[in-house]
C-alpha cells in the first residue's frame, strides 16, 4: 500500500445529505424560498452539513457524488428496482441542480454518471483513490458499509447535529457482526425494502444474520443446505435466483466509468465565488461558514 502522506478525501453521497437536509428542514410545513419563491430550504441544510463534516474531518481533498436519474442498470436488471418511491417532493425537485451549482461554485468537484448510482462512484472512486489517500465516505446510507476497509472509512450521519457513526474494519464486525462482504451478502438473504427487492421469501434480518454469522457466505450457506431447518432450506431453494440477483443488486460497483485524480479535487474553497451564489440565494448567514478554512497548495500534496 502507498504512502498516504497525511493525504484524506471526503467523498459525500450528495442525495444523501440533501434529502436528510430538505426533510430536516420542511418538517414543520415551513420551506425556506428566495424573495422570488425558488425553494432552498435543502440547499441550506446541505451546506450546513456539508461544513458541519469539513470541520469535523479536516479532509485535504472533497468531491460530491450524485444520482444522475432514476434510471440505471440496476433497473435494467430488477425492473422494480427503487420501484416503491414516490415523486419526490415539488419544492425539492428544482434543488437538485441548485445544490450541485452550489457546490461548484464553492470550488468542489460534482461526479456522477448516468446509468450508475452515487453509490457506485463513490465506491469507484473509493477504491482508486485509497493507494494514494485516507478516504471518508459522509452518508447516511448503511449499504455504504460494504465499502469500509483499511483505508476507507464510512461515516453515516445519525440524527441530531455533529452526530456520526465512523465505520472502521473494527466498528463494523464489533456494532454489526460483520465483515463488508458480508454486508452485501446479509442483503442478498433479506432484501431491502427501501430499495424495493426481496431477497428470500420470507427470510427476515434476525435469519439472515444468523446464517451469514454461521456459515460466513451465501456460498458458505449453499454447501450446507443439507444442514439447515427444512422450513429455511425450502425459502433458499424456492428463491436461488432472486437470491442471487438480490446480492448483484446490493453490490456497490467499483469499476464506473469515473475518476478524478487528486489535484482536481483538492479542498480549496473559492470564497468570492461561493459568497455570491450564497447571496444571490440569500444565504447571507452562511457566508461565514467560509471563512477561516485552510487553502491547500497542490505542490504539498504531488501526485
Amino acid at each position: 500500500m502507498q504512502e498516504t502522506n497525511n493525504r484524506r478525501v471526503l467523498l459525500v453521497d450528495g442525495m444523501a445529505i440533501l434529502f436528510r437536509a430538505f426533510y430536516a428542514t420542511s418538517y414543520t410545513g415551513y420551506i425556506r424560498k428566495t424573495s422570488a419563491g425558488l425553494p432552498t430550504n435543502a440547499v441550506y441544510g446541505f451546506i450546513q452539513y456539508f461544513f458541519d463534516a469539513i470541520n469535523t474531518f479536516k479532509p485535504t481533498h472533497v468531491i460530491c457524488c450524485w444520482d444522475m436519474g432514476s434510471k440505471t442498470f440496476r433497473t435494467e436488471q430488477f425492473a422494480d428496482y427503487k420501484g416503491n418511491r414516490g415523486e419526490a417532493p415539488l419544492e425539492l425537485i428544482p434543488q437538485f441542480d441548485l445544490v450541485k451549482e452550489v457546490v461548484e461554485q464553492m470550488g468542489i468537484q460534482n461526479v456522477g454518471v448516468v446509468g450508475f448510482e452515487a453509490d457506485d462512484c463513490i465506491g469507484t472512486l473509493a477504491t482508486q483513490l485509497s493507494g494514494e489517500a485516507e478516504v471518508y465516505v459522509l452518508t447516511g446510507d448503511h449499504d455504504m458499509l460494504q465499502l469500509v476497509s483499511e483505508t476507507v472509512k464510512v461515516v453515516i450521519m445519525k440524527k441530531g447535529k455533529l452526530n456520526y457513526a465512523v465505520y472502521d474494519l473494527a466498528l463494523l464486525l464489533e456494532e454489526k457482526q460483520l465483515s463488508p462482504s458480508q454486508v452485501i451478502d446479509l442483503k442478498g438473504f433479506m432484501g431491502d425494502t427501501s430499495d424495493n427487492y426481496p431477497g428470500v421469501k420470507g427470510i427476515g434480518e434476525k435469519t439472515a444474520l444468523k446464517l451469514i454469522l454461521e456459515y460466513q457466505s451465501i456460498e458458505g450457506v449453499l454447501l450446507n443446505l443439507d444442514k439447515l431447518p427444512k422450513g429455511v432450506r425450502s425459502k433458499i431453494e424456492a428463491d436461488l435466483d432472486m437470491l442471487h440477483l438480490s446480492r448483484d443488486l446490493a453490490t456497490i460497483r467499483l469499476n464506473a466509468p469515473v475518476r478524478c485524480d487528486l489535484s482536481a479535487c483538492t479542498w480549496q474553497i473559492q470564497v468570492e465565488a461561493a459568497t455570491r451564489k450564497f447571496e444571490e440565494l440569500e444565504f447571507g448567514g452562511l457566508v461565514k461558514l467560509l471563512e477561516g478554512h485552510p487553502t491547500f497548495n497542490l505542490d504539498l500534496f504531488s501526485v
